[in-house]
């Protein structure tokens, strides 16, 4: 029997705009983890013995010897009684000393790992603190923010343009901290000290601005909100300063504007304006308020492309649409509007207010926020347009390795999760044909866990729960697999078409819209045995499927 394979996508061309290299901190091969992985991405007692609620990261940069040195205070409340514990450094960073109530505490260091004993066990439901002195180079990004750590650059004045990108390398690159992402600080306070003539830009509101008796200038930045510890940086640079008031979902917004003084245009002023605001009404609409209003938003531009600061959005995109002036979907949509702007404003609500509990779990960041994309153009050109641009984002998926990571070693899964992340949330809001439930349920999720860290049962187990649709074999499938599934469709003796899903996740069953020329396309739940297709006329023929939505493979013998 003649069987024809006629809609199979597979692995095909480089990754969409936005994705890390795979030369880089993210998205790096890697097939062994040494003891320094497990160090990074276990949670062991000495970790979860303690609950962080505040710190306060006070640092001096010098620019001239590319060196920083100063402090961090811990504040935390004992989950359980406890004498040792681990917070995080990288070794090229050098600890000065631990100060506990006025003394030095003792402490040893293995790989980017440092561990205090303290003189007296340390109770259950005591709160208490220590500070932690620290000196050092620290890290310099070869290619930020791909590559973690700090990027010493300077614009075309001359004037040093500092920043810090460190996701997936850890903050602990630049500043000690309990550097895992299923515990965030509640609040902290970010104190960075630069050479007069400069501006430090950090997360939060600005608070203080204090001179220095040896020609620093030292900027007091207040986070409110939790705050993951990669989102935590500064900024130092010639800025100049703008604001506005956004009439948000939960009222006024303080929106702040830090470019370069040589940017100081108004056509480039009007640029970030007009992308800021819109982003935030169609993100609004889709995905519920904005989750940092005491915080407020602000977009901070970088000499490195862009990276999802909490509240301070790093800005690199060069004052035009698309990905650097490009669209990797090919459709054009995606030259409508600022690439950054957009994409890691969305990671405001996926990545920030709802943060994976382990590393393992990036594809819940980056899917929804690679389909946020598709939400900001539905918002403001269309449902179609939308579908377009995320069927055009197929091209740069590999199909190389799951889009779920390994966990407790600080790895992220494959590149995939970006385009074949957003191409599977489409999938689903097309299973519910219903964009009123589907919005409810991504602002659900916004509502349900916020301020919070989730797994993959956490997400997928909500999504199942209010669409009514069984999708537990889809997310396995497309999330912890690598392949796709192949719909095979055949005639039986009597006539009737069957219809039967291939994929190598067991029990696996997903609805398919199907359909013919004159009969509109109706849901059909299949799974891997052969099952009557029950629609008027339906022949081989005459088949319509929704290979559009669906990132299927089909065969039809």
């Amino acid at each position: 029997m003649k069987r024809q394979l006629i809609y199979l996508f597979t692995s095909c061309c480089l990754f969409t705009a936005g994705i890390k290299s795979a030369s880089a901190q993210l998205m790096k091969e890697k097939e062994e983890f040494s003891r320094a992985d497990s160090l990074r991405g276990h949670l062991t007692p000495l970790r979860t013995c303690y609950d962080i609620q505040y710190y306060h990261l006070d640092v001096k940069v010098d620019i001239d010897r590319k060196f920083i040195s100063g402090t961090n205070l811990f504040r935390f409340k004992a989950t359980q009684d406890f004498k040792q514990l681990q917070f995080d450094l990288f070794a090229n960073l050098k600890v000065s000393k631990v100060i506990y109530r006025g003394k030095e505490l003792p402490f040893t260091r293995e790989y980017n790992a440092v561990f205090i004993d303290f003189p007296e066990t340390i109770t259950k439901g005591k709160e208490d603190e220590f500070i932690v002195s620290y000196e050092g180079h620290p890290t310099e990004a070869a290619r930020a923010p791909w590559d973690g750590g700090f990027d010493w650059k300077k614009d075309s004045n001359g004037k040093p343009w500092i920043a810090t990108a460190c996701q997936g390398m850890g903050a602990s690159v630049w500043w000690p901290n309990k550097d895992h992402q299923y515990d965030e600080v509640d609040s902290m306070l970010i104190s960075i000290a630069v050479p007069n003539g400069l501006m430090n830009v950090s997360n939060g509101k600005l608070i203080q601005i204090e001179k220095m008796k040896d020609g620093f200038t030292k900027y007091h930045w207040k986070v409110v909100n939790p705050i993951n510890n990669y989102n935590v940086a500064l900024n130092i640079g010639d800025y100049i300063h703008f604001k506005e008031k956004y009439k948000g979902e939960k009222g006024p917004l303080d929106i702040d504007y830090y470019i370069l003084r040589e940017n100081n245009q108004p056509q480039k002023k009007q640029h970030l304006q007009t992308n800021a605001k819109q982003t935030l009404e169609a993100f609004e609409h889709w995905f519920g308020p904005y989750p940092f209003y005491e915080d407020g938003y602000k977009l901070v531009e970088t000499s490195h492309t862009g990276m999802e600061h909490q509240s301070a959005v790093a800005y690199g995109n060069q004052y035009q649409n698309g990905y650097r002036g490009r669209d990797a979907s090919g459709t054009g949509w995606g030259k409508k509007w600022d690439f950054i702007v957009v994409h890691e404003s969305g990671h405001e609500w996926f990545g920030n207010n709802i943060t994976s509990k382990d590393l393992a779990d990036m594809w819940i960041h980056e899917s929804f926020t690679n389909y946020s994309e598709a939400l900001f153009i539905d918002y403001f050109y269309g449902k179609e347009a939308s579908q377009a641009y995320v069927h055009g984002n197929r091209s740069g998926i590999q199909n190389d390795k799951p889009m779920q990571g390994p966990f407790h070693v600080n790895k992220e899964g494959s590149g995939d999760m970006y385009p074949k992340g957003g191409v599977m949330l489409n999938m689903i809001r097309t299973m519910i044909d219903d964009d009123e439930k589907w919005r409810s349920i991504l602002r659900g999720l916004n509502a349900k866990y916020f301020h919070q860290q989730v797994d993959y049962q956490d997400i997928t187990q909500y999504i199942i729960e209010k669409s009514g649709i069984d999708l537990s074999k889809f997310f396995e499938q497309y999330v912890q697999h690598i392949s796709i599934p192949i719909l095979e469709i055949r005639k039986d003796i009597s006539g009737k078409i069957l219809g039967r899903w291939i994929s190598e996740v067991k029990d696996f069953h997903m609805p398919i819209h199907i359909g013919t020329n004159e009969n509109p396309k109706q849901l059909v739940m299949l799974d891997q045995h052969f099952k009557e297709i029950k629609t008027p006329n339906l022949t081989k023929e005459n088949i319509t499927i929704d290979t559009f939505n669906y990132y299927i493979g089909v065969l039809i013998e």
